[in-house]
């Protein structure tokens, strides 16, 4: 599975979790496989300087790395339902909650599921 992240910075499972989606600096793009986390890529947001627009155009650049799931603090309805349309699942977390600590609530919420 693999998983993007908004995120503030270029920290990896470090970083913090972006208060914004569409205008987050970066994106933290996350490798599960059997439970475990097997390759962690950051990527700059190529909308973060857009006044209009930037949450679609990142659910597309999304959807075309392949990411199967977003966890972010927000989503705009733009974006979600792009997401949507490209069968992302999305998770909601706490806005500045560490990457790593958003993994492991989203597994916790995904009722038990490992992802």
């Amino acid at each position: 599975m693999k998983i993007g992240i908004p995120t503030n910075g270029r920290e990896g499972l470090e970083d913090s979790v972006s208060e914004v989606f569409g205008k987050a600096k970066t994106f933290t793009i996350i490798d599960v496989e059997n439970d475990r986390i097997r390759k962690v890529k950051v990527i700059e947001n190529p909308a973060s300087s857009y006044e209009y627009g930037s949450g679609p155009v990142v659910a597309k650049t999304l959807a075309d790395l392949k990411v199967h799931l977003v966890i972010s603090a927000e989503l705009g309805p733009g974006a979600a339902g792009l997401l949507e349309h490209h069968g992302i699942k999305r998770i909601l977390v706490t806005p500045k909650m560490k990457v790593a600590d958003a993994i492991k609530d989203a597994s916790t919420r995904l009722k038990g599921k490992h992802i």
